[in-house]
């Protein structure tokens, strides 16, 4: 009986939340920062019902360490093959950044290696920027390995994916700016991401790119970032979902759109937070035609890549998940 009373507390929430998103229909938007390898189908299914048209996926750690390069080299490969094909099976357009990650650029011995392997990727089609990369813990390691791939971005002429750190995150989020200042790093070629209250102002005063993460439970809510966007305005800034293997929600996005919208916040503002600004900072890489997923897009769900499909044993694309009984 309570289990019972429990289910339908919930059902008024999750009706008002598909109200709130109708209001932002026929509006399209781009996340900047999801980790779809982490990710299912109904995720993809998901956000393009949600007018997710494209995305960005950086390269990031597994939750626990790789242990050799092949699985790197394997990591990377599926950036650029089977995630940026499994994604268009959906109807989204996907790119990604590659890089060394912060939290894995301190086993040394691998990072050389990895640093090695870098060039044969950041290269490739879809490739849009060298990230996410900074620090973590903030160690010697780290600010060796994030030096080294400014350089090679700045060789590539690629923007960078600034991962700024959980722990200490204003002299972490100070310490990136100013090394990449060093480096001779053009700051709107960088797109400092995971931002708060407590750092945005600098960012920005600086001639950064502001991103900002709506992660639940932490980093930064929908509602502090509705308050973030009317002090600020929305010049260089953007939103992403950074949707990964944890407690996340790839529809983040389209749901601040709404909320924003909810609160006052103007369309073409909405626009250039959620769609314009990423955009305009990642085609830098000279990689993002906006005409690849503004077209009316084909999708063939019975394409295969390297012999694989997404679909299984005859299965059809879309489900009814109101239904509790799985045929």
């Amino acid at each position: 009986m309570c289990c019972s009373h429990s289910f339908e507390d919930r059902r008024p929430r999750v009706e008002a939340e598909a109200m709130n998103l109708d209001i932002i229909k026929g509006m399209k938007f781009f996340d900047p920062h999801v980790h779809m390898s982490s990710r299912t189908t109904d995720d993809y299914q998901a956000m393009a019902d949600a007018g997710i048209v494209a995305l960005i996926e950086p390269a990031f750690w597994l939750g626990q360490p790789r242990t050799g390069i092949d699985s790197f080299r394997d990591y990377y490969s599926s950036l650029v093959g089977w995630e940026r094909f499994r994604s268009s099976q959906f109807g989204i357009k996907h790119y990604c950044t590659i890089g060394l990650n912060s939290r894995e650029a301190n086993n040394e011995r691998l990072a050389e290696e990895v640093m090695e392997l870098l060039p044969l990727f950041i290269y490739k089609e879809g490739v849009v920027g060298v990230g996410e990369i900074g620090f973590d813990d903030q160690t010697a390691a780290e600010d060796k390995y994030y030096r080294m791939q400014l350089e090679l971005a700045k060789e590539a002429g690629l923007p960078i994916q600034i991962h700024t750190p959980h722990r200490d995150k204003k002299k972490g989020t100070q310490r990136s700016m100013d090394i990449a200042i060093e480096h001779g790093i053009d700051p709107k070629m960088v797109i400092i991401d995971h931002n708060n209250e407590e750092t945005v102002k600098e960012v920005l005063d600086r001639g950064f790119w502001a991103a900002f993460t709506i992660y639940p439970f932490t980093k930064m809510g929908n509602e502090r970032m509705v308050e973030v966007a009317k002090l600020y305005g929305p010049e260089r800034i953007m939103i992403n979902s950074a949707a990964d293997w944890g407690i996340s929600d790839p529809l983040a996005v389209p749901k601040t759109a709404a909320l924003m919208k909810l609160k006052g916040i103007s369309d073409e503002d909405i626009k250039m937070i959620t769609y314009s600004n990423a955009i305009a900072a990642f085609a830098q890489s000279g990689q993002i035609d906006e005409n690849d997923f503004t077209s009316p897009q084909t999708v063939d769900q019975t394409e295969k890549f390297e012999g694989n499909t997404v679909l299984r044993g005859g299965q059809q694309p879309r489900t009814d998940k109101s239904s509790i009984i799985i045929s």
